[in-house]
């Protein structure tokens, strides 16, 4: 693992390099909009692309000459969600990318929601997933094979990928407070301090232009942004000792069939029966190839490949040009018997292959050397195809059913229909005020439920997992730091201080955020990046309206602020579907705040007489300028009304008046009745809001 490097290194142009010459344009709408020229001198490439060379849009205003309040680098789907709440608060933003296609991996062959909750999330990953469902089912009809595909009422939505950059792109020209530049990437940032005053930005024909603004973020999967600005930051994996984390490090599993042998345990059964989509494997660690000592190598790379079985849509597979079919018998272990991962109009996309060992140098290298990585993996992925379609070593049924797969003519169009981007699953992981690590997302001592954090913005609930790091393996089992830890993982939450790096203020990183290698596996899904991104955009407006910068924010008004406009910040199991109801709030605030001990809310049941006094005494703490009394709390068994339990508070609050009394008013809660779970945590959020919780 590499920690604390500065980004300054042999082979960049400033501290950065220049953009791929594999990321072109995508849709006809884009080829209209931008004027693209050939670049030429990159014989590593596998096809000729097209580059961005005039690359400013104007949206329904031209504001391109006002100053920006927030500079967005990265076109990443967590970027486009990071730019458009910034500019629906009132902020003029720059988004710069440096591909002149938008999207992130949602336009380059994802096809999925990589995510297990099917329920609300945040605001703009809400609205655009529901574009998703809306598209299909009035292009093509609610009953509808196409409509269906989308996998509407499941977590994981399915979608094509020219149809997820169009939503994107619309989603943008709506925002007339957003200025995009497409084909920039920086080279340089000037600091004075704790401050980056400006960043300059170039094109690969030599255009430079330097944007000074209060507040930049790093949306980028490859952190290019905060490495000019020379933010501390790790790549690869740390040791198992420096965080105590069992997966860290150099580390062997074995795939096996759920259950474990041990099913019965506390923790097999409580992930169980967590609120997300199941899995029917598990990854025991091999403790003695295991070493947990620290490397270099990020996890496994590939491009999120489409195939298509419509004769009409179907572009057939050529041999390539350098084909080896000796090459392709060691890539067959990643290669399914057939497409799996299906979408509308019978498209299918591939998680395959990857080139392990290949994957690492895209990091820090140099954008000769992130082509070159790609152009590997491009080739093999074609060569794969071709082997199993033509190959007599390939069983004949397999070879038939093949061939009936081509590259879709409707999806990259002007890149030979292969995706842009390569799934750059892990690059650099900033050093942050606060650290991810895999016990984040694990059972807390003492609770039903990982750590609790009270400055949360977001939810992960994808398992911990890495694909493989290296090629080495044992025994021929699994290859070397692949972790899986599928019925193993917990809910967790991320903290506003993950995303501020150490010595930066006016910098926020939703993206490359603060983690542990292991940690990372929970966070890397575009979902949570959406919302990450969604909530630091909003921070970013308060620290406008107060003239601070990002880092001096009120972070816990910014977790009120969030948990009043329905952000997942808090994961219960019996929560999805219920975001309107009048104690989501609530419920999700006091998740950051140490009142709930499982993932059950319970809203609807009444607040026992253990979990009043706790609730009361919590509470009261929480109010730091309150002195609570030396008053024994009230029975256990005690009826818990709204009466008893305002008085309890005010009790505890040991004031002259009572506070309390008037908030049941407030909200309608009738006092001599049992007061629900939903209901207390109601009265205590608003007692919170109203007597200035520090």
């Amino acid at each position: 693992m590499t920690a604390g490097q500065n980004g300054v290194d042999a082979g960049y142009d400033s501290g950065l390099p220049a953009p791929s010459t594999t990321h072109f344009t995508g849709t006809t709408m884009q080829a209209l909009r931008f004027c693209l020229t050939i670049i030429v001198g990159f014989a590593l490439l596998c096809c000729t692309p097209r580059f961005c060379v005039s690359a400013e849009d104007t949206n329904a205003v031209d504001n391109s000459s006002l100053p920006p309040d927030l500079v967005v680098y990265g076109g990443t789907p967590g970027g486009i969600a990071c730019a458009v709440r910034a500019a629906r608060e009132g902020l003029q933003v720059e988004l710069i990318s440096p591909w002149p296609q938008l999207g992130g991996m949602f336009s380059n062959g994802l096809s999925t929601m990589d995510t297990l909750y099917n329920g609300s999330r945040s605001p703009l990953y809400d609205e655009f997933r529901a574009s998703i469902y809306d598209y299909y089912r009035q292009q093509y009809g609610p009953d509808s094979p196409q409509y269906r595909a989308t996998q509407p009422d499941f977590a994981k939505t399915r979608y094509e990928a020219h149809v997820a950059e169009e939503l994107l792109e619309q989603m943008l020209a709506a925002e007339s407070r957003i200025h995009i530049r497409r084909g920039w990437y920086p080279i340089a940032a000037q600091r004075e301090g704790r401050r980056i005053v400006n960043v300059t930005f170039k094109q690969p024909d030599g255009a430079i232009t330097t944007i000074a603004a209060p507040v930049f973020a790093d949306c980028s999967y490859e952190g290019d942004l905060l490495a000019v600005a020379k933010v501390p930051y790790r790549v690869g994996r740390e040791a198992r000792s420096e965080f105590n984390e069992p997966h860290a490090g150099i580390i062997y599993v074995d795939e096996r069939k759920w259950p474990p042998p041990d099913v019965d345990a506390r923790h097999w059964q409580l992930a169980r029966k967590l609120n997300l989509v199941q899995y029917d494997t598990w990854y025991p660690i091999r403790a003695a190839e295991s070493t947990g000592e620290a490397d270099g190598a990020v996890q496994g790379y590939n491009m999120r490949t489409i195939v298509t079985r419509d004769p009409e849509n179907r572009v057939p597979i050529e041999k390539p040009a350098n084909y080896d079919p000796e090459t392709y018998p060691a890539l067959l272990h990643d290669a399914p018997g057939k497409p799996g991962l299906a979408m509308p109009n019978e498209k299918f996309g591939l998680n395959s292959p990857k080139l392990i060992g290949e994957q690492t140098p895209y990091v820090e290298g140099d954008w000769q050397t992130r082509a070159e990585v790609r152009r590997k993996h491009v080739e093999a992925t074609l060569g794969l195809l071709y082997f199993l379609q033509h190959d007599l070593s390939v069983p004949a049924e397999v070879r038939d059913t093949w061939r009936e797969y081509g590259l879709p003519r409707d999806e990259f169009i002007d890149n030979n229909h292969m995706p842009y981007e390569i799934y750059a699953r892990e690059t650099r992981r900033i050093q942050g005020r606060q650290v991810f690590t895999e016990h984040d997302a694990q059972l807390a001592t003492g609770l039903d439920r990982a750590p609790i954090h009270a400055h949360s913005i977001s939810i992960t609930e994808w398992f911990l997992d890495s694909h493989a790091c290296t090629p080495r393996s044992v025994d021929g089992g699994e290859q070397e730091g692949k972790v899986m830890m599928k019925n193993e993982t917990f809910p967790g939450q991320i903290a506003y201080e993950m995303i501020l790096p150490k010595d930066v203020d006016n910098l926020i990183v939703p993206v490359c955020l603060s983690s542990t290698h292991v940690g990372w596996g929970t966070i890397r899904l575009e979902p949570t990046w959406m919302s990450v991104a969604e909530a630091a955009a909003i921070g970013v407006a308060m620290a406008k309206k107060a003239e601070i910068t990002p880092a001096e924010i009120n972070v816990p008004q910014l977790v009120r602020d969030l948990a009043d406009r329905r952000f997942l910040i808090t994961f219960f199991n019996d929560i999805e579907g219920k975001e309107n109801a009048d104690w989501y709030s609530a419920v999700q605030f006091l998740g950051t705040r140490g009142f709930f001990e499982s993932y059950n809310a319970r809203p609807a049941e009444t607040l026992s007489g253990d979990e009043a006094n706790r609730w009361v005494l919590t509470a009261a703490s929480l109010l730091s300028d309150r002195k609570p009394s030396a008053a024994e709390p009230s029975p256990a068994n005690a009826e818990v009304t709204a009466t008893w339990f305002a008085d309890q508070i005010d009790s505890e609050l040991n004031t002259d008046s009572r506070v309390v009394q008037p908030i049941l008013k407030q909200l309608q809660i009738p006092g001599d009745t049992p007061i629900t779970r939903g209901n207390a945590a109601r009265v205590i959020y608003e007692l919170l809001r109203t007597q200035g919780e520090d």
